[in-house]
């Protein structure tokens, strides 16, 4: 059998929603895959920070902010922050249009003041995925700071949210011929979505990793659960996606595994022989 590699979305995939601890499952069946000869990448819209949690269980890379930053081992192959126009741009852009947001950099994250407001209200239990990732990214030592802290770092992508579709408009019109507005839910009426340089997104990371390594596209192998990973499943020789992800990327995906709590990950790579 050829060398595959890899690519693991963590939150719904790897992980639950901005936890940081996989089942051991997952890593039993990374590392049995790494064993037979196969290379396992890290593929998140988490900016690299947010990954430290991660990086000790020894992946073979990182594409990190939905694709604008990539390593393979040691070595940065793909290194695109927006430029410092995009950066105030979208900054005011949505501050003016009433969203809630945050400005992700390398290594740090900062919220606007009314985002941090937003996801310490209280919620019933039906409220989104995604709102709960960020929550948990609040709470923990994610590295979430004030946007009063930042210091013109370069940013690579925002995370936003908006009381309506409606809202988007203005955004949408000023930005959305650089920016792709990737939805990723929409929650008792607010809009949950990332702004993702249309320079990448994790469908081209995946090409740029396969080509660095000299491996075929075919030999990819993809999981996903949201929409940020639409590209990445479309562009993988084998797309999967968790039952816990949304229908819309079931839709897209080649098949779909258990869940992330009920060992989906080990399940698939055993099935699919990579271990």
């Amino acid at each position: 059998m050829s060398k595959k590699v890899i690519f693991l979305d963590i939150d719904g995939t790897l992980a639950e929603p901005g936890h940081s601890e996989p089942p051991a499952s997952a890593i039993e069946a990374v590392r049995k895959a790494q064993a037979a000869g196969n290379l396992v990448f890290l593929c998140s819209g988490r900016n690299y920070g947010m990954l430290s949690s991660f990086l000790e269980y020894g992946f073979d890379g990182v594409v990190a902010s939905a694709g604008g930053y990539i390593l393979c081992g040691e070595n940065v192959i793909y290194d695109c922050p927006m430029t410092d126009a995009q950066r105030i741009k979208t900054m005011d852009t949505l501050t003016e249009s009433g969203l809630c947001w945050i400005a992700e950099c390398r290594d740090e994250a900062y919220a606007s003041d009314s985002f941090k407001a937003f996801v310490e209200k209280d919620v019933d239990e039906q409220v989104s995925s995604e709102f709960l990732r960020w929550r948990e990214f609040v709470k923990k030592t994610f590295s979430i700071r004030s946007i009063e802290e930042y210091r013109n770092q370069p940013v690579y992508k925002f995370v936003a949210t908006s009381p309506s579709m409606k809202r988007l408009d203005a955004p949408r019109k000023a930005l959305e011929e650089e920016f792709l507005f990737c939805i990723q839910d929409v929650s008792h009426g607010v809009v949950n979505l990332e702004l993702i340089n249309r320079k990448f997104n994790k469908g081209t990371a995946v090409r740029k990793v396969c080509e660095y390594l000299q491996i075929p596209v075919s030999d990819s192998v993809g999981f996903g659960d949201s929409m940020n990973d639409k590209e990445m499943l479309e562009t993988a020789g084998l797309s999967i996606c968790m039952e816990n992800g949304s229908e819309a990327v079931k839709r897209i995906a080649d098949e779909v595994c258990p869940k992330v709590t009920e060992d989906g990950i080990w399940k698939a790579f055993q099935k699919h022989h990579l271990m």
